[in-house]
């Protein structure tokens, strides 16, 4: 029997939770697996994740049981048949043989970072290297900017897609709206129906999408987003097969990529900090919260495939009361999902 779960990771809603809960969070390239009957958050950055105990799990759930990595013409942003042809064809050209490149992002070592999570990443990194593989630093300078731009394109799509929640087809419709008015039966349905941080988060997307603010917030950062993918595409060495145009280095010709500057996937915690507790939640103000987001965002942003991996402390580290592991992320490029869940295997094994 295998036990796993579905999730919709928009920006980290599987992996941070599994980093949280000691069990592994798989997030796949944008639109490999079909949308069809969930409920839209963030159109362009929703994926189906999985989350299980183990590697082995996410791997029949994504390829065998049930095949989630398949085409559904019910879903359009679902990847079509010749895309998932080209995806192939680039993961074959690849070739790979012997040490695993690993890149560590200079950027990621924030001030904000948990020592403890801080010490769980260099030990993680000195066991790959043990285990005969290497470790490059590599640089992601658009990332600083990708949680703001995140926390503007995800509530304009979201005010976009929760607009429809007014009480006359769709939402909870209160004892005392009455259809006086349209504006008053949406003002009472809307606040009675969505919380506190949904309301937030609303009218933050109306705001970015209003006509005086559109240029300013949303399309400034639909232009970081696009630094996004530039700064990934130019670390791996394989190519993004959706950027036929402006490919990373080597896309047109494998062999002739530099192998040195190019690395086959990124390595990073997947929070800054250990679990909050209800109290700590309590207390957050919501830019606190927001910042739990930041090394998960990036990867959304670009759709790239990652997974967080629980990596057990040595003896060494202290770690908290009933606290066994500190999430590990991965993230390789665009449709190279079955390499994210292999290197999630390695690194499980020298847990």
């Amino acid at each position: 029997m295998y036990h796993s779960a579905l999730g919709t990771d928009t920006g980290g809603s599987v992996r941070l939770p599994a980093a949280y809960n000691d069990i592994f969070g798989f997030k796949p390239s944008y639109g490999l697996v079909s949308r069809w009957g969930v409920v839209a958050y963030a159109n362009s950055l929703d994926t189906v994740g999985y989350m299980a105990k183990d590697v082995h799990t996410l791997r029949l759930l994504h390829h065998e049981l049930g095949s989630l990595d398949a085409y559904d013409e019910k879903d359009p942003t679902s990847l079509n048949l010749a895309t998932r042809k080209r995806i192939r064809q680039a993961v074959k050209a690849q070739k790979r043989q012997g040490s695993i490149r690993f890149g560590v992002p200079t950027e990621y070592n924030i001030e904000e970072l948990s020592p403890i999570v801080r010490e769980v990443w260099l030990e993680t990194l000195q066991r790959l290297r043990s285990a005969g593989h290497t470790v490059h630093p590599v640089s992601l300078p658009s990332t600083r900017q990708a949680l703001s731009a995140y926390y503007v394109l995800a509530p304009a799509e979201a005010s976009s897609n929760l607009a429809k929640y007014d009480g006359v087809r769709y939402g909870n419709h209160p004892p005392d709206a009455t259809p006086s008015t349209h504006t008053q039966l949406f003002a009472k349905t809307r606040k009675h129906g969505f919380g506190e941080e949904v309301r937030r988060r609303i009218l933050l997307g109306a705001y970015s999408l209003s006509a005086d603010a559109i240029d300013n917030y949303f399309m400034q950062a639909q232009r970081i987003r696009r630094l996004v993918v530039k700064d990934f595409d130019a670390i791996f060495a394989m190519p993004n097969v959706l950027m036929t145009d402006e490919a990373s280095p080597g896309a047109e010709d494998s062999d002739t990529a530099n192998v040195e500057t190019t690395v086959d996937a990124i390595i990073c915690p997947t929070a800054p900090t250990l679990a909050p507790t209800l109290g700590e939640i309590a207390r957050q103000a919501p830019l606190d919260a927001y910042a739990g987001d930041v090394f998960t965002v990036p990867a959304s942003l670009a759709g790239l495939p990652a997974i967080s991996v629980p990596m057990s402390p040595s003896t060494a580290i202290s770690m908290p009361q009933g606290v066994q592991s500190v999430g590990m992320q991965i993230i390789t490029q665009y449709g190279d999902d079955e390499a994210c869940l292999d290197y999630a295997a390695l690194l499980s094994s020298l847990a």
